[in-house]
């Protein structure tokens, strides 16, 4: 199976390339960058570290459909809307996992998903997924009467914030509670405030160094309190995961699809 990674000169796009290699039911067959980019003719191994792969970086406009069977996009917000029009225009399915995305653009996935296979996931770690079942549980069983917090911490240089992650994990939680999300979230705290309104979902974000991706739901009552915590120590993680949801999505017909579908994990 032939893979564009689109994107390949951003840290995620560099392990990609590396777990493509170690793949061997999908190989890496185009890797694109800006059309102004430096790295436009640098061979992806060189770009990734791993040495020479015979593959050259090529500019996003110069990707030939023919080339590919399934795209993988972990670029930016700004690309989304251009990189998802490709791929309806060529009948190509798409893995995405750009992070950060307007309530417009995610809308734009479900009519895109009329048209051609998408997997879309605010995380590709199965670890990562088999906590959103382990939080619905958790929110089942605790959520009316507990205090309910999510922490995240990552990298410097992450822009959005909390993580897509983080939100899913108080989509999962205030789904099962019933709750709208954007009503009851809370994102920050300071100065004297009232008594904490324990229909709220709070958040805690860190960026700091090179943290890879820390997660913590907490449901904190009186007398006791429960965490289910995940962290990351490589981005190989996640992108072993994205090229596991390519080659899944390959022989899938038009829809939108998450983690959970690749791995068959029901919450």
């Amino acid at each position: 199976m032939k893979v564009a990674i689109l994107g390949a000169n951003g840290r995620m796009g560099r392990v990609l390339i590396e777990a493509l290699r170690e793949n061997e039911h999908a190989e890496l067959a185009a890797a694109t960058v800006r059309d102004d980019s430096p790295w436009c003719g640098v061979d992806v191994g060189e770009l990734a570290g791993i040495g020479a792969q015979g593959v050259l970086c090529k500019g996003f406009s110069t990707l030939d459909p023919n080339d590919v069977d399934v795209v993988i996009d972990f670029t930016l917000p700004a690309a989304f809307d251009t990189n998802l029009a490709w791929c309806i225009e060529h009948g190509k399915p798409i893995v995405i996992g750009t992070t950060g995305l307007s309530a417009a653009q995610l809308a734009s996935l479900d009519t895109a998903a009329k048209t051609i296979p998408i997997v879309f996931a605010a995380n590709y770690s199965v670890g990562i997924n088999v906590m959103l079942a382990l939080v619905k549980q958790a929110a089942k069983a605790l959520g009316e009467t507990a205090d309910i917090e999510i922490l995240e911490a990552h990298h410097r240089f992450k822009q959005d914030a909390p993580s897509g992650t983080a939100m899913a994990i108080g989509e999962a939680i205030a789904d099962t509670l019933g709750r709208d999300l954007q009503k009851c979230a809370v994102y920050g705290r300071e100065g004297k405030e009232p008594v904490r309104d324990q229909k709220t979902i709070g958040f805690a974000t860190v960026r700091a160094g090179d943290i890879v991706g820390e997660h913590t739901a907490l449901f904190a009552d009186i007398g006791e309190r429960f965490e289910i915590t995940h962290k990351a120590s490589s981005r190989l993680t996640f992108a072993k995961g994205a090229v596991q949801a390519a080659i899944w999505l390959k022989e899938k017909s038009a829809g939108r699809y998450s983690m959970n579908d690749v791995i068959g994990l029901e919450y």
